[in-house]
This record gives structure tokens, C-alpha cells and sequence, in this order.
């Protein structure tokens, strides 16, 4: 299994890098694909499928359907349309870097899994000719990197994602967020060319009908994939004690002897998830939850199986 020493709280360019060769054993191409959460059903990507490519004269053979009167009627004599499979489907990530994200009691925190979930989609992404890019976002602004082509638009994803400000932002002072996740995704839809395939990688703190409504519109020009990313101690509390926790700057002290407090924290993740996975049924799209000390590769390669010998 791929190796590297790395950082749970901070990003680390050669590691991100080196994840290059973690890319392997799935695919982002057209194909029906099982989601990974609970029930059997199954979610479809649309693809790249056909793009208008010349007409010429009707022969022979050539389905009716294809048949462009417009064309027939001024020139005299039938015509068909010819198309051809588009090429490419661009690949667009978008990157929750909201202080919710900076979290983490096991294995590393969200922001930093996300990351190198991103670094995955776009080694794979590239490796299958395809197109990547990226929309960062986080309370007080977002930043937006076009789809491009190669190894170096990669590279410029990984750098983005090591540079972006709120790596360097002190997490314990108050705030006044600038835009919720809402506002976010309405940008994310301006952002978006029709027939990318957009990729949300997030907690979704501040999911609501809005925002259900707006990824909705999203994916009416676009493949969607949601991944959920979570730490196990948002699911459950810690077997019975009394715990300190900090942030840097103060401290809290947690009892978690209480069942009825238990259940009502565990029912509160249960809903959320609940929530995600009844959106993601309803609007075909796929769900990939994902806890911090899950390996990203392995998630991935479950989630987005590839055709075998791939």
C-alpha cells in the first residue's frame, strides 16, 4: 500500500504529490456506479455522450432520426447529422476549506482528508486525459482554478490547496462569516461549464432546503458527486469519562455518562446522514461518506470502481 509520512493537520505538497501513485483502481468515466451507502440502488453519471460534429448527405443505412430537415429542405435532398463522442468531461472540485473542516480527533482532520481525496480525483483525472479543476471555498471567500489539461494543472490544483489562506488562519478567534454554504453553491453553479462533473467534497455544516434546491439546479447541466467527510467523534461520544478537549486557546470538559445525551448525539449525525442520502436517491447522484481515518484510496476504488485490468 502507497506510504508517506505526512502531517494530520497541515498539508504537505510532496505528499500530495506521491499520492499520484495511490491513483489507481477506480474511474471517473461514464459507467453505473453503486453507491456506498446504505440501500442498493443504483446512481448513473451521464457522461460525455454525443456532440454535433458535421452533416452530410443521407445514405444508405442512416437512422431517420438523425435526418436534419432544415438542412433538406433548403438544399433539396436529404441530409443527416453525424456526431461523434465528446471527448472529454471536465472535472470540477469543490473544496470545503469552512472552520468546521479544520477538525479532527482521529486519523487527521477533515480539511486535510478532503485534500488528499482532491489530490486523488485529480491524478485520476489526469491519467484518464481529462480536464481538472477546482473551486475553493470557505467562510469569507472562494477561489475559483480552471479546468485544464496535464500534469501541470494538477500541480496547480495540489499548490492551491497547500496556499490556501485558511491553513495560515487562527481557528479560535471570532468570526463574522461572510457567506453560508448556500451563497457558496449558487457561485459554484455560475462556475460550473454544463456537462462537468462536479465533485463537493464537505461536512455540509448549513445543509438546508436552500441548498438541497441549489445543487439540484447544479446537477441539471452536470454529473454531481457528494462526498461526505467526518470525524468518528461526530457520530459518536467517547465510551463513559469525563474528557477535556482544547482548541489551542481554551478548554472544555465533556461527560459522556449520560444515555439519554448519547442517544440524542448520535441521532443528531443519524439525520444529517439521513438527510444527505435522501437528496443524493432523489436526485440520483452519488454519496460517498468518508471518516478522517479512512484511507482516501481505498474509499475511492469502493466507491468509483473501475472496469477490470483498469
Amino acid at each position: 500500500m502507497f506510504k508517506h509520512p505526512s502531517s494530520n493537520v497541515q498539508l504537505d505538497l510532496a505528499e500530495l504529490i506521491a499520492l499520484r501513485g495511490d491513483a489507481t483502481g477506480f474511474s471517473l468515466a461514464p459507467r453505473r456506479l453503486l453507491s456506498t451507502q446504505g440501500g442498493d440502488y443504483r446512481t448513473r453519471f451521464r457522461g460525455r455522450g454525443m456532440e454535433f460534429a458535421e452533416v452530410r448527405g443521407y445514405q444508405a443505412g442512416d437512422d431517420v432520426r438523425t435526418i436534419d430537415w432544415r438542412v433538406t429542405a433548403r438544399r433539396g435532398k436529404p441530409h443527416t447529422k453525424l456526431f461523434q463522442e465528446e471527448r472529454e468531461r471536465p472535472l470540477l472540485l469543490a473544496i470545503d476549506y469552512r472552520r468546521p473542516m479544520f477538525f479532527g480527533t482521529r486519523g487527521c482532520f477533515k480539511a486535510v482528508q478532503v485534500s488528499r481525496l482532491a489530490a486523488l480525483f485529480g491524478w485520476r483525472a489526469q491519467q484518464q486525459g481529462d480536464r481538472v479543476g477546482a473551486f475553493l471555498f470557505s467562510e469569507e471567500q472562494h477561489r475559483e482554478i480552471r479546468p485544464q489539461r496535464g500534469k501541470g494543472a494538477v500541480l496547480t490544483l495540489l499548490r492551491a490547496l497547500v496556499n490556501d489562506p485558511s491553513w495560515q488562519r487562527p481557528l479560535h478567534q471570532p468570526f463574522e462569516p461572510k457567506q453560508r454554504l448556500v451563497q457558496t453553491i449558487v457561485r459554484l453553479r455560475r462556475v460550473a461549464r454544463p456537462g462537468s462533473l462536479v465533485i463537493l467534497l464537505s461536512d455540509f455544516t448549513q445543509w438546508d432546503s436552500e441548498v438541497e434546491k441549489q445543487l439540484s439546479l447544479l446537477q441539471r447541466h452536470n454529473d454531481l458527486g457528494l462526498v461526505f467527510c467526518y470525524d468518528r467523534l461526530e457520530r459518536d461520544l467517547p465510551p463513559d469519562g469525563t474528557y477535556r478537549v482544547s482548541d489551542g486557546s481554551s478548554d472544555l470538559t465533556i461527560m459522556t455518562q449520560d444515555d439519554t445525551a448519547r442517544d440524542l448525539y448520535r441521532q443528531r449525525f443519524a439525520d444529517h446522514l439521513g438527510r444527505l442520502r435522501q437528496f443524493s436517491r432523489q436526485q440520483g447522484c452519488l454519496l460517498v461518506p468518508c471518516a478522517t481515518d479512512d484511507a482516501p484510496g481505498k474509499v475511492l476504488r469502493d466507491s468509483f470502481p473501475a472496469a477490470r485490468g483498469a
